[in-house]
């Protein structure tokens, strides 16, 4: 295992699209929606594992959650937590955690990802993360994985290439554009064309390559994280993040970095990637039975003349369910979420009246 190896998992999402069951103080990174004894961050820990030695892998993390890490994480070490003082969108993130990394090591190799990804086939993935770490080790590049598509998904963003590829790996490409999600018609010209890939938000790339990027089209962002050189890895580096944050304008690393990069290439992959966006990821991912419900976890649910739900409840209680199709229904800490699954969409405007109605107390 190369030693130059580092893995950033970004950990503070709050996931209120899967409300009930994700809540802000129990977000969907921390959940086993699979009923497999695992949660989303512990799986994608485990993944990393096989590629970097343990303690190159850092979370960043918001810090309401870093007892949760520490709980669900045991093995990890204080000064692999990244806590964010408040959310700043994936920039400032990237941005700390290269940083933080590059005093470590100057020359690592790093790859970010989110932490509440779903991969099924775990060896095409760690191939494919493999191959482009050592890609990233002998060229100034940022690369980033595109997951071929299968259909003209329309909660995606699309990355375009081109026949340019990296002189010492052909199958890499040079981007051409970046899209963010396309409406129904856009996708499905995307797919007919054959050159654009899912943007999967997994990048790979050395610590210089991409604090050179920050210092080019961030800088204000870029000399920030570089004041905190001194204080990294050490007693003052909480109150220094907390600061820092404070300056730190509000942006995702494509809209800041690789939407205006011209050395952004991209890694066609197929590995079973699935981003868990919404519930219908989560039904399209388990395991149905031979009229398509997916009941998780499925001791205690009965269903009589039922097809195509998706049913989500604790495993200690009895669940009846009768003439029911197409249907959501998720029950979590005593409240229960119906819906029909062609109106999933609306489930944030669904959080955001029950928000209003009874303030944080359901949420």
């Amino acid at each position: 295992m190369n030693k130059n190896n580092y893995a950033l998992i970004m950990a503070g999402g709050v996931g209120s699209r899967f409300w009930p069951v994700s809540r802000t103080g129990f977000p969907k990174q921390f959940i086993d929606f699979f009923g497999v004894g695992k949660t989303l961050i512990q799986s994608t820990y485990d993944r990393f594992l096989q590629i970097c030695p343990p303690e190159n892998i850092f979370i960043v993390t918001n810090e309401i959650y870093v007892d949760l890490i520490k709980e669900q994480l045991p093995s990890i070490k204080e000064n692999q937590i990244l806590a964010e003082p408040i959310m700043r969108n994936t920039a400032p993130c990237i941005a700390y955690g290269s940083m933080k990394i590059a005093k470590i090591n100057p020359n690592a190799v790093i790859v970010v990802a989110p932490s509440d990804h779903t991969i099924a086939n775990q060896k095409g993935f760690i191939q494919a993360i493999e191959q482009s770490m050592e890609a990233a080790a002998k060229n100034n590049c940022l690369i980033t994985l595109g997951i071929k598509p299968n259909r003209p998904d329309t909660g995606y963003g699309y990355i375009q290439y081109v026949d340019e590829v990296l002189k010492t790996d052909d199958s890499i490409h040079k981007v051409k554009t970046f899209t963010e999600k396309p409406n129904l018609e856009l996708a499905q010209s995307f797919i007919k064309s054959g050159d654009f890939l899912w943007n999967a938000g997994i990048f790979i790339w050395s610590a210089k390559a991409i604090n050179l990027a920050f210092e080019k089209h961030l800088p204000d962002m870029h000399e920030i994280f570089q004041q905190g050189n001194s204080f990294y890895s050490t007693s003052n580096e909480v109150e220094f993040i907390a600061n820092a944050y404070l300056q730190c304008t509000n942006i995702s690393i494509d809209f800041a970095i690789m939407e205006k990069a011209d050395n952004v290439y991209v890694l066609p992959a197929d590995f079973g990637w699935s981003d868990l966006g919404t519930w219908a990821s989560i039904y399209e991912m388990a395991e149905k039975d031979y009229v398509g419900n997916a009941v998780i976890p499925s001791d205690q649910v009965m269903m009589f003349d039922s097809s195509n739900c998706m049913v989500n409840v604790p495993g200690e209680k009895l669940v009846i369910l009768q003439s029911l199709h197409n249907y959501i229904v998720v029950e979590s800490n005593n409240t229960l979420l119906i819906c029909p699954r062609s109106e999933e969409q609306n489930v944030k405007n669904i959080v955001a009246d029950v928000k209003a109605k009874f303030g944080n107390k359901f949420i």
